[in-house]
């Protein structure tokens, strides 16, 4: 076909120029779809995205649980499970999802008092967990738990303060605070309350908010402050925006009003990470801090945005694949040998002080970084 291509005259509107035009089209998609997949896959040994989610995921079946105040399941617990989870069915592991399950299956009895309260943005987030599990077993249990979560999140309590009924007022989340993580912890459960009920109320919440966040939070280089007040590039901060985007929008119907708005915000974003990216692939734990220390959590967040940008076709692939696969390729080594993430900054609340950033430690096996790594596993082995 292609000889014919280049040595046969073509007439405009004969059966010849019909079916080469198709095959130049059809050419040029397949080498569309090439390009976007090339970069992100032919990863060498220890480096492919099975053998990394498998250590991490299997590592998580035998850790101890992550609580707040040695009272409730932290969150970073739970976007780690929610990423072996996703892993293992990418994986197509069913042993691993059957354990992912008998590790949740306590909750409902002698474990019952770890379930966080319904009365927080960071403790409401737990239902995207028990929604995942309902997708896969039809358990329902996991719907009933998870549809609590998604459903307080929006439900003013009768003890609401000023704030909070304020909020309410104009359609948001009482539990709304102008922080940047909300936009992964808000987003993930209502998000996931969609997939399970197909009710538009669940991902109307999340896009209204979304855009809230960004018209209040965004700065005009696409990154975000830690907070409006505290004027620094925080890597994990940055982060959850940057995995709640594209995960909000794979979602988000393709006609909803708010879609433009949430694409324009994400493809803002990604420019200026794409711009500050260490020529060694890694992300500072301060974005724009060329004398700051590489950090883990960031790093995956990011790469984790990339990739999944470049799947949907939002990222153009020969610009930001390469970027992608060089973070992943950087991400690795910092795995150490008890398939603990190892430079993870620990919990950090906002300060204005540069200097608090620097110093914050960093930890080995911390949830915060195990979780976007196995997301990153888990997107490179396909949409």
């Amino acid at each position: 076909m292609k000889q014919i291509l280049i040595n046969t005259p073509i007439i405009p509107g004969d059966t010849m120029y019909k079916k080469s035009v198709v095959t130049l089209l059809a050419l040029f998609a397949y080498q569309l779809l090439l390009a976007q997949s090339s970069a992100l896959t032919g990863f060498p040994k220890s480096f492919t995205p099975q053998e990394v989610g498998r250590r991490l995921a299997y590592h998580f079946i035998d850790g101890r649980h992550d609580l707040y105040a040695a009272q409730y399941i932290h969150y970073a617990e739970v976007c780690t499970w929610n990423g072996a989870l996703d892993y293992a069915v990418k994986a197509k592991d069913q042993k691993l999802i059957k354990l992912l399950q008998d590790k949740f299956e306590p909750f409902f009895d002698r474990e019952k008092p770890l379930l966080p309260p319904m009365n927080h943005v960071d403790y409401n987030m737990f239902g995207s967990l028990a929604l995942k599990l309902y997708q896969l077993t039809k358990d329902e249990r996991y719907r009933k738990l998870g549809l609590a979560y998604a459903d307080t999140q929006w439900e003013l309590p009768a003890g609401a303060n000023k704030e909070e009924r304020a909020w309410a007022d104009k359609g948001f989340s009482w539990q709304t605070r102008l922080w940047i993580d909300d936009m992964y912890m808000i987003t993930v459960v209502q998000n996931e309350a969609y997939k399970v009920t197909g009710d538009r109320k669940y991902i109307d919440r999340a896009a209204k908010e979304m855009v809230m966040y960004l018209d209040e939070l965004q700065r005009p280089n696409g990154l975000f402050y830690h907070a409006p007040d505290v004027p620094y590039y925080w890597g994990r901060g940055d982060g959850w925006m940057a995995v709640g985007m594209p995960d909000l929008l794979t979602a988000l119907p393709k006609d909803h009003k708010d879609r433009a708005r949430i694409m324009q915000g994400y493809l803002t974003m990604m420019k200026s990470l794409k711009e500050h990216q260490r020529p060694g692939g890694m992300w500072n734990q301060l974005i724009n801090e060329p004398d700051f220390w590489p950090e883990t959590s960031g790093t995956a967040m990011f790469a984790y945005a990339f990739i999944r940008g470049i799947q949907q076709g939002w990222l153009n692939a020969a610009e930001y694949g390469p970027a992608a696969r060089k973070a992943w390729m950087a991400m690795i080594p910092y795995i150490d040998e008890r398939n603990n993430v190892t430079e993870v900054c620990i919990g950090t609340g906002k300060k204005n002080d540069q200097q608090h950033y620097h110093n914050r430690p960093r930890n080995a096996g911390d949830f915060h970084g195990q979780a976007p790594y196995l997301w990153c596993a888990a997107a490179l082995l396909g949409k």
